[in-house]
């Protein structure tokens, strides 16, 4: 999913907060929650890029 309210984050849908989604990085850290009608699935390539990146940090080390 995609956070267009902000800096366009991708994240993985983890549930409902009241009248929020709760979305956490595809990287891993802490979840942010977003307003649904600023919500959006992410494209093949934003999925590509949020995925590279965290195969980056992790082979950096900076998660598991």
């Amino acid at each position: 999913m995609v956070d267009t309210s902000g800096e366009g984050r991708v994240g993985e849908f983890r549930g409902v907060a009241g009248p929020y989604w709760s979305l956490r990085p595809v990287c891993g850290g802490t979840e942010w929650d977003a307003a649904p009608a600023h919500v959006r699935p992410a494209t093949p390539a934003e999925r590509l890029s949020a995925r590279t990146a965290r195969e980056n940090a992790r082979s950096r080390g900076e998660v598991a």
